[in-house]
């Protein structure tokens, strides 16, 4: 297994748009395209509240490119993405890793 944490750094005030959409439409597409998440968070303290931070679990990064490539080009995620970003942009910034647990990880 190989694990994806991604950061979506909002535009101020609009992370409950960002939460909304991954709640009511990104959740059921990932599942449609065999997306797997292993846990969701704000931040509580640290450098910005205004934060999303997510891990995703895949088989391998050929599993990743697959299901991610898949997941970015459905016209159907296109759509709802355009949708909730009529009122403006939603996300700044995305910073995301690519890791490997190591022998003694809880996730493996």
């Amino acid at each position: 297994m190989i694990y994806e944490t991604r950061v979506y750094r909002c535009i101020p005030g609009r992370l409950p748009a960002l939460l909304k959409r991954f709640e009511t439409t990104t959740l059921k597409l990932w599942e449609k395209h065999g997306i797997k998440q292993a846990g969701f968070f704000t931040t509580l303290v640290g450098e910005s509240n205004q934060e999303l931070t997510y891990i995703l679990a895949w088989e391998s990064l050929a599993d990743r490119e697959k299901k991610w490539s898949a997941f970015a080009t459905d016209p159907e995620w296109l759509a709802a993405r355009a949708k909730t970003e009529e009122d403006g942009q939603i996300v700044g910034n995305i910073v995301n890793q690519l890791l490997v647990p190591t022998a003694f990880s809880a996730m493996k």
